[in-house]
């Protein structure tokens, strides 16, 4: 698979793991903590088995800039819809328009190319 392609992908796996890692509990507020922190930490290992995967190969294409860049763009949409689909919170104008504008923003880190 292309360098450009692979880590973007990788982070989209990444992002849905550690999404549930640190959110996924909201739905079991009646669990001990303890319990919370301890599954949390266990998605999140899977997590990283793709997210350091998916920096070091795109490093060879894209600078470390942009690749954190593409994470935290990657970890808006998946949140976004994490919390409309499993969290079943609705977004309202002012989600979207924020989302947009860190969007712009993204996008002029990608200018250099």
């Amino acid at each position: 698979m292309s360098p450009h392609v692979a880590p973007i992908l990788m982070l989209v796996a990444s992002n849905v793991f550690m999404t549930f890692a640190w959110y996924g509990h909201l739905k079991y507020k009646t669990s001990a903590l303890w319990m919370a922190v301890i599954v949390s930490w266990g998605i999140a290992f899977f997590e990283y088995w793709l997210a350091v995967p998916a920096n070091r190969i795109g490093s060879a294409v894209y600078s470390a800039a942009e690749l954190k860049t593409m994470q935290e763009v990657i970890t808006l949409l998946v949140f976004a819809g994490f919390s409309v689909l499993y969290l079943k919170e609705p977004l309202g104008w002012n989600h979207l328009i924020g989302f947009c504008l860190i969007a712009g923003g993204a996008a002029f880190i990608f200018q250099g190319r």
